[in-house]
Order: structure tokens, then sequence, then C-alpha cells
């Protein structure tokens, strides 16, 4: 940290001698500078002329500093991050009353707020532990997966002191107010093993019942950008051209505890000689050059902000209510939980959710999978339930 404390000014020292040696700002000048800093080299000169002002200023300056961070784009918060390094590399006792009340205001950026329970826990480690206790349903999902994990280490120590009651009570605890994906899992094998019933799609809020369509035309890849007749409303009684001969709407419901759909369950490969004298064993080979759509009705309890979170390894598009909401036309680039974070407003009452998924012509193993997850869920993670479920 000191050799980068260092770069920075050494880079900002330069960046004064380029802009004439103009006179420093003051603090709040100063600050407000160095939010201004933005993308193509924007602000970077005058940053450099008050960034030094805000580093030498005393710790006491900390919260100032702290709340300039909130809203930040990611370079303004780099050069306001530095600065920071630099008031705290002066040794001198850090305000601890004042970082306090800037963690636990949660009106503050969850960015400034995991930074200042950092330097508190620097400076005093038993008051940043105690803090934990608060924060298990906190908006910074940083703070929250922390005060989670303190709750687990307690599970942990009653269930090893034989309080095996108190133990599933603290897990299942835990359980409620965990949003990182891994840590859910992760309690949710502790859980089970205490013969507890976990349900994780519902914690998460994926979607498991689905209408599927298809198998449609993708040659050449463009099936993407081909408008198939779900792209022009959703007609559940329709029967259409495919790729192989009229299709029509199938419901499907996936018992994954991820809620992962599986297109190839809907759709098999035409059987073939090859494919029968094939081993059990040997990887599917799955249909390619295709496109699938998945439609799900989605109650919403009110009108509100939400997040839908898609995984797939395929190309794919998300419609909101006949509203195209983001897509990517891209194969195979890997597929984890919330790989794709799409806002978006519920309207209350019904909302309908169209997924359009393409497969490609490649035919290596490794490329057969034609599948989704999604959920509904706040900016948190924590999931949007259904009114009707």
């Amino acid at each position: 940290m000191a050799r980068l404390v260092a770069a920075v000014v050494v880079v900002a020292g330069l960046l004064v001698a380029a802009s004439g040696r103009a006179a420093p700002p003051a603090f709040d000048a100063a600050l407000d500078t160095l939010r201004q800093v933005d993308h193509e080299g924007k602000g970077n000169a005058a940053a450099g002329t008050a960034w030094p002002v805000v580093a030498a200023a005393g710790v006491e300056s900390l919260p100032r500093v702290l709340a300039a961070m909130d809203g930040a784009n990611p370079l303004a918060f780099n050069w306001l991050r530095t600065a920071v390094d630099a008031v705290t590399a002066s040794g001198r006792p850090l305000p601890a009353d004042a970082l306090e009340a800037f963690v636990t205001d949660t009106g503050h950026d969850p960015r400034p707020r995991r930074l200042a329970y950092d330097l508190l826990r620097g400076t005093d480690e038993a008051r940043a532990a105690r803090l934990l206790d608060g924060m298990l349903d906190d908006p910074s999902v940083e703070l929250r997966r922390d005060a989670v994990a303190a709750l687990v280490r307690r599970a942990e120590a009653a269930g090893e002191a034989g309080r095996a009651d108190e133990s599933r009570a603290l897990l299942e605890r835990a359980f409620t107010a965990a949003r990182d994906v891994e840590q859910v899992q992760a309690i949710a094998k502790a859980l089970e093993k205490t013969g507890a019933t976990v349900d994780l799609a519902r914690h998460f809020g994926f979607l498991r019942e689905w209408k599927v369509i298809g198998p449609f035309d993708n040659p050449a890849l463009r099936g993407y950008e081909t408008a198939y007749p779900p792209e022009a409303g959703i007609d559940p009684a329709a029967t259409v051209a495919g790729k192989f001969g009229p299709v029509e709407w199938r419901p499907v419901s996936t018992a994954d505890p991820m809620g992962l759909v599986d297109i190839n369950g809907v759709y098999p490969p035409p059987a073939d000689a090859a494919a029968a004298a094939a081993p059990k064993d040997a990887p599917k080979e799955g249909l390619k050059e295709v496109v699938a759509y998945a439609v799900a009705d989605f109650v919403a309890p009110r009108g509100q902000a939400a997040e839908l979170r898609l995984g797939t390894k395929n190309a794919w598009k998300v419609w909101l209510n006949g509203t195209l909401v983001f897509g990517r036309d891209e194969y195979h680039r890997g597929m984890e939980v919330d790989q794709y974070r799409l806002p978006v407003t519920l309207v209350p009452g019904r909302n309908t959710i169209l997924v359009k998924l393409c497969q490609d012509d490649q035919r290596k193993p490794w490329t057969t999978e034609w599948e989704f997850q999604l959920r509904v869920c706040d900016s948190v993670g924590t999931a949007v339930l259904p009114a009707d479920r």
C-alpha cells in the first residue's frame, strides 16, 4: 500500500507540473475535483493539483473523504481511495467514533462503508466485531457477508460444544440473512447435515415454472437477430413453423435446486444409428444451430425496482412485458449464478419474462449445453417472490 501511495504522489506531482503549477484548491473544492475524474483522462490534470490537498489533510477529515466516494465512478473512487491511504499513513489514531457513525449510516454507498469498517477494524477490532451483530440485513453485500460469517462461527462453536439445537437455530438465521451465493450454498449443506430441508431455489428467487417453444433455425448464427413469432407476442395456444416442423408451447418445470432449465431435455436430438451405438456414458451431442424461447409469468406483489439475474453459456435475449431488456450474442463463455444482472421495473401484478436462447454449430462435448437459470431479486440479491405462490 505504501508503494501505491508513493506512486500516486509522483503521478500527482507530474500532473501538477503539466497543469502549469495551478494554486491548490481548498479542501472541499479538492474533493469535488477528484469526484470529477472520468474516462479518457477527463479531470486528471486538475486532480493532480487537488489530490495532495486531500492527502495532506488530518485523520479527522476521513469521514468527509469517505462521503465523497458516495456515487463516485470507479476512476474517481480510486483517486479518493489512494487519498484515504495517504491520510491514514500518518500513523495518527483514527477517529473511531466517526468511523463507526459512517459505517452504521446505510445512506452511504456500500463501497466507502466497507472501507470505513476495515479502517475501524484496524484501529478497534472489538468495536468492529460488535457492529456485525446489527448487519445481518445490511444493504452492503460485503458487510452482510461478514455478519453472516460471524454468525456461522457462533453456530460452529455451539455445535462443537454439544449445543445442537442452538447451532441449528443460528445456522437457520444465517441462511435467511445470507445473500452471497457460495456462502448460502455452504450454509445449506451444513443445515442439511442437521436434517433440515432447504429450498435454495426459493431462497434465491429462481423461476421454476416455464413454457418453452422451439426449436427454430439458427443457420450461420443468424437466428439471434431473426425475430421468430414469440417476439411479436405470446400466444400460449399458437402452433407455428419451427426448424423441423410445427412447434407449440410446452410446460417445463425444473426441480434443479438452482433453477436450471435444460432445453436439451425438452428437445432431444433425433435418434440415429450412431447415437444408439454410442456408449451410455458418452456425451450427448444435443441439437445444434437452433433457437428456443422460454416464457414465465411473474406476479409481482407491487410495482418495484428489481433485477433479473441470468446465467447461461448460450447467446441470449431477455424481454420484460414485451420490451427488450438486454442480450449477448456470445456462445460458450462459461456460466455462473448471477452472470448477467439486468435492472428492471416490475409492474404490480402480472409480468411476462421472455428468454431467447441460441445454440451454435460447434460440436465439441463442452458446447452441448443449452440451458439457463433466471431469478428475480433486488439489488442486494434478496429474492422477490411472486404473490401467487
